[in-house]
């Protein structure tokens, strides 16, 4: 009598693995609005999923692959709630699109243990994401609500009541990887439909002072452009251009003929004065003050 002893391998024992019809958070019936759930990446699974998993003794942090055979699509995630009915998981929408599910589809749950990321490159979906004043340090935050990134995965983040959708391009040291309680290094790549802005020529760039100068001389220029007025009714500053000169108009000079060597003689042309003024020239030359004759009353050589 043979007794074959069939071990199961002891990566096998600890394996969880079901299948789950799955909804997106919106499907979640409760009083609560859940959509907390849709800006991360973990799902809600039902209770008995949390017992299983406690008899298989699953390390910590709970990681799980999703896989969707009629598409051959997968994708991991974390587990955020044990409260969903039996047989059914939600999951956020992102991560159905990933998936290619719709609503009411069959998903395959399995445990997983991933490496630690060290390493994550993201490519925004829309160039709206560069409006974003610091985009690393709101990704950052928005990755705290995941467990896990999986390298062609679409992401969806909200931020200021907008949502905006990120590739994973590339993980570090594997495909797939946990990013709780890590230090990992992000690095964006360009965004899709994004274009570089032209380059400009560089031009030396004038001083300050300089463009004013030139903008207040040519102020000047326009503002001031017309002729003044005298009060007399003269135009001031207009002289009449003086007529051509022929050859007629111009007189040789006179020879001196009593020119000495050594001797600089400087002949100024005199006018004649107005006559009235030589006439008053000739008064004041014969004028002799006090050269009168005094007159008596009485005749000299008379007596009375």
């Amino acid at each position: 009598m043979f007794v074959f002893d069939h071990t199961i391998p002891r990566g096998f024992q600890n394996r969880f693995s079901t299948q789950y019809r799955c909804y997106s958070v919106s499907m979640l019936a409760g009083p609560n609005d859940r959509s907390d759930v849709e800006k991360g990446g973990k799902i809600i699974m039902p209770p008995s999923a949390l017992d299983q998993l406690s008899r298989l003794n699953i390390t910590y942090p709970m990681l799980f692959k999703l896989t969707n055979k009629n598409s051959d699509r997968m994708t991991h995630c974390g587990v955020l709630e044990f409260v969903a009915d039996e047989g059914i998981c939600y999951l956020p929408h992102w991560m159905m699109q990933n998936l290619l599910l719709e609503e009411g589809g069959l998903v395959q749950v399995e445990s997983v243990n991933l490496m630690v990321a060290t390493y994550s490159k993201f490519q925004p979906q829309s160039p709206d994401f560069l409006d974003i004043t610091n985009p690393k340090a709101v990704l950052e935050n928005a990755l705290r609500n995941f467990a896990c990134l999986t390298t062609g995965d679409v992401i969806a983040i909200n931020y200021n009541e907008k949502i905006y959708e990120l590739r994973v391009m590339e993980t570090k040291p594997d495909k797939a990887v946990s990013i709780i309680e890590c230090d990992m290094n992000v690095d964006f790549d360009a965004p899709l439909g994004y274009k570089e802005p032209e380059r400009r020529p560089q031009y030396h760039e004038e001083p300050a002072w300089q463009i004013l100068m030139k903008l207040l001389i040519c102020f000047l220029g326009q503002a001031f452009t017309g002729s003044g007025n005298r009060l007399d009714g003269k135009t001031k500053g207009i002289e009449p251009s003086p007529a051509p000169l022929t050859a007629s108009d111009i007189k040789r000079g006179i020879p001196n003929y009593d020119f000495k060597v050594g001797k600089i003689t400087f002949i100024r042309n005199s006018r004649p004065q107005p006559r009235k003024i030589l006439d008053d020239d000739d008064a004041m030359n014969r004028f002799i003050a006090f050269s009168g004759q005094g007159q008596s009353l009485r005749k000299k050589g008379h007596k009375p």
